[in-house]
């Protein structure tokens, strides 16, 4: 349905005839470190998700999955793979 509380005219899964069902009754306010996330909207109430009604919620335990403006880390450190050594002796000796 359509939201009618905080995200007027956006769709929202919460809202059904009987109002807003989301804990609290309404979405909540982006957090400091969604700022510059591509997915919040400006409102007249604030600026708010729209992914998530919670924003505090998805950065309690690290980054926001939905956070478009994180960028992940990939480890690099170059180290080697570890090889069974069984299997390492019967592809060099099929080499031979």
């Amino acid at each position: 349905m359509i939201c009618q509380t905080i995200k007027a005219g956006i769709e929202c899964i919460f809202m059904k005839k009987s109002g807003c069902t989301y804990n609290g009754g309404q979405c909540h306010p982006i957090v400091e470190s969604c700022q510059g996330c591509d997915r919040i909207i400006q409102f007249p109430t604030g600026s708010y998700c729209n992914s998530y009604s919670e924003p505090r919620l998805k950065w309690t335990n690290g980054s926001c999955n939905f956070a478009t403006h994180v960028k992940k880390v990939q480890n690099n450190t170059g180290a080697v793979k570890k090889l069974n050594p069984l299997k390492a002796s019967k592809r060099n000796s099929a080499r031979s």
